[in-house]
């Protein structure tokens, strides 16, 4: 059997003497090991040897210095033609030519002019130099040997021997015979090495200038990132944009394009240059490639801000510092001068900070206000901020309509003569109902038309969006919501817009991800000021600040969500723009409720007394108190929070809208205030039982007196 293997077990019987019990065991071979053709093993590590990390670096390492000869050489005979030529004067004159700076050109010609014509002489001066030169050598060596001989007659008279007057001259005939000598012996070694030197030479030039491939330069990793603008960082960062017009301009321009900057400022917490733009680039070719320039420059996206000065062709680049951005600008005047005040009239408001970390401050005198952004990026807080400063002027009245209804707006109780708080319908009717009330109040001060300066008053609409997305409509079917010229909100709106300046009648609302349906183009071209946080496209931006703004270089929808929070970009005349621009970015303080309620506090105090309506009562009529003590129960105390429930789920038309505030001014009014327990507000059954009865037994002698 050729292919098995054939084993007898060792108790078998023999195959002849026991044929049918013959115990085999076939085992198949296992298979054969491929065998492996030495030319394939052989070609594998000659392989892994050639891709080898160390194989490739050393190969790099030659064709690099090999190179750096060859760089060397290019850059010496570079620097030689332009040493001995007026090349240097030609690519100058074309880089002014390209920059359209002609009378800098004009200039380079003349100097390039005045180098031929010195050339020209030095030329005309070599055709009779050889004369020259033998004329002299004659005179020199005629006058050398008089001395020499002059000399060794002094040395004959001196010494009595005639023989020394030849010795000077023998003496310079074997200083002579001694230099052939040495350079006999020099001569050859220094014929065989100064090809290695000039090699070496020529290394080192190449060496230097990193005159290699970028693949033959080894890598090097470095923190590029912070690092200082300088004009060779801005043109190479603007030569790589990937403009073909611009790249090729600077490789013409003979100062590689340095004359297309002007100076490099520091502006806050980064730099600023202008850039002047070469015949045949628009400013929107730069524009368009904000992160590609960002990027080139070692900066994040929003770390450049790309904008138009008054010159023509001319981009104004703002580069922050690395990470400048990121860190916060500090508390709120409001926050930190318990003696700040307002003047409606001639104040500016202390927003924030602009770019360049100068204060913002921003004029509110008869001017309407809209901002807008996506939802949570600071919207509320930047709009209160200007009221709270606003409300330091004890002459204005504010009338608020919160839309939201979180109770960012709770301090402003006591400060606001109507203070609506909700999301609902029935909100939005009491909304569009107060800025009714305020055409009407509006109307009566045209209608006085005595030259009087009325009081300010201030229709402020938080979440303004949900007004106009509102689909109720009233008695006579006309919409509360809605764009058309029967929609309640939007004509009252556009009412106050088109009068209510010339009466200190203001509109400033609030609005989140602005669209044709929820912010019209009426009302939001009616606001003098235009704020914007972060959105998410140009269109959108186009609807915030106008198309002017955008095409200024105003970009809300570069800002980045949740990451730059409060940052708003202002188109507005109530603010300083620097000059050519149409709008500017501000960094604004963030004041927190607690804060927040503080200053409004300060404000308060300013004011007599100002009794806040929340809601218009609809209904029928309740005992709040008896229904706080319903709610209660057993308990001896309940959370506020908790009672506002209950109290909502009693009776949600009555109380659903309530706030802590209502709550605290009820239980106030019937001497069974809140109190602190464990730190957290509580409302003692006790207390309100108390009052309930002190109340009806006040009650019960009035009836019965």
């Amino acid at each position: 059997m050729s292919g098995n293997v054939v084993h007898l077990h060792k108790h078998a019987d023999p195959p002849a003497a026991v044929g049918t019990r013959r115990a085999l065991s076939v085992v198949p071979e296992p298979p054969a090991t491929p065998v492996v053709p030495l030319w394939v093993r052989s070609g594998r590590a000659i392989r892994a040897v050639v891709t080898h990390e160390t194989t490739r670096a050393a190969a790099r390492g030659a064709a690099r210095h090999g190179l750096y000869v060859f760089g060397g050489a290019r850059i010496v005979a570079r620097r030689t033609w332009d040493g001995r030529t007026a090349a240097r004067y030609e690519r100058m004159l074309r880089a002014a030519e390209a920059a359209g700076n002609y009378e800098a050109a004009a200039e380079w010609e003349e100097r390039g002019q005045r180098f031929r014509e010195a050339r020209h002489r030095r030329r005309m001066d070599l055709l009779h130099s050889p004369m020259d030169a033998a004329k002299g050598v004659l005179v020199g060596t005629g006058m050398g040997i008089g001395s020499l001989v002059a000399l060794g007659v002094v040395l004959a008279i001196a010494n009595k021997d005639a023989t020394d007057v030849v010795t000077p001259l023998m003496a310079v005939v074997e200083f002579i015979r001694l230099l052939i000598t040495i350079v006999t012996i020099v001569w050859g070694p220094l014929v065989s090495i100064g090809p290695f030197l000039a090699l070496l030479a020529l290394w080192a030039v190449g060496s230097h200038q990193q005159a290699a491939p970028q693949w033959a330069l080894p890598a090097t990793v470095r923190d590029t990132a912070g690092e200082p603008i300088t004009p060779s960082i801005v043109v190479k960062a603007l030569r790589d944009l990937g403009v073909p017009a611009l790249r090729n301009a600077i490789k013409e321009m003979g100062d590689a394009g340095a004359s297309m900057l002007g100076p490099i400022r520091i502006a806050g917490c980064g730099v600023e240059v202008d850039v002047t733009l070469p015949s045949g680039v628009s400013t929107n070719e730069v524009q368009n490639r904000r992160r590609k320039l960002a990027e080139n420059l070692t900066r994040h996206e929003h770390e450049v801000f790309i904008t138009l000065p008054e010159a023509a062709r001319t981009v104004r680049l703002w580069i922050a510092d690395s990470g400048a951005l990121d860190e916060p600008i500090g508390p709120s005047p409001l926050a930190t001068d318990d003696t700040l005040t307002a003047d409606y009239t001639k104040g500016r408001a202390p927003w924030g900070q602009d770019l360049r970390g100068d204060a913002a401050a921003l004029s509110l005198y008869q001017r309407h206000l809209l901002i807008t952004g996506l939802s949570n990026q600071g919207k509320t807080a930047a709009l209160r901020a200007l009221a709270l400063w606003l409300a330091l002027d004890r002459s204005v009245e504010f009338r608020i309509a919160d839309l939201k209804g979180a109770g960012d707006w709770a301090m402003f109780i006591g400060l606001a003569t109507i203070l609506i708080q909700g999301p609902t319908d029935d909100h939005v009717i009491e909304a569009t109902e107060m800025l009714e009330g305020g055409v009407a109040e509006m109307e009566r001060r045209l209608q006085a038309a005595d030259g009087a300066d009325f009081p300010p008053l201030i229709l402020l609409v938080d979440e303004a969006q949900v007004a106009f997305m509102c689909p109720a409509k009233d008695a006579d079917r006309r919409p509360y919501g809605g764009s058309k010229a029967t929609s309640r909100y939007f004509t009252a709106a556009r009412k106050i817009h088109n009068q209510g300046r010339a009466v200190n009648v203001l509109l400033w609302q609030g609005t989140q991800d602005p669209t044709d349906q929820n912010l019209p183009k009426l009302v939001r071209e009616g606001a003098h000021t235009r704020a914007s946080l972060a959105l998410g496209t140009e269109s959108q931006a186009r609807m915030a600040l106008g198309d002017k703004a955008v095409d200024g270089g105003a970009a809300p929808n570069l800002l980045r969500p949740g990451l730059d929070k409060g940052t708003v970009v202002v188109a507005s005349d109530g603010i300083t723009i620097p000059a050519g621009q149409a709008s500017i970015t501000v960094r604004t303080h963030y004041i927190d409720t607690d804060t927040a309620a503080e200053i409004a506090d300060r404000a308060k105090a300013l004011r007599d007394g100002v009794t806040t309506l929340h809601v218009i009562e609809r209904g029928e009529e309740h005992d709040p108190l008896a229904d706080i003590f319903a709610v209660l129960g057993d308990a001896p105390r309940v959370l506020t929070a908790d009672v506002l429930k209950r109290l909502s789920a009693l009776n949600s038309e009555a109380y659903g809208r309530w706030t802590p505030g209502d709550l605290k001014r009820v239980l106030e009014d019937a001497g069974a205030e809140p109190y602190k327990s464990d730190g957290r507000m509580v409302v003692g059954r006790e207390r309100v039982a108390r009052a309930l009865t002190n109340r009806n037994a006040d009650g019960s002698a009035s009836a019965s007196q």
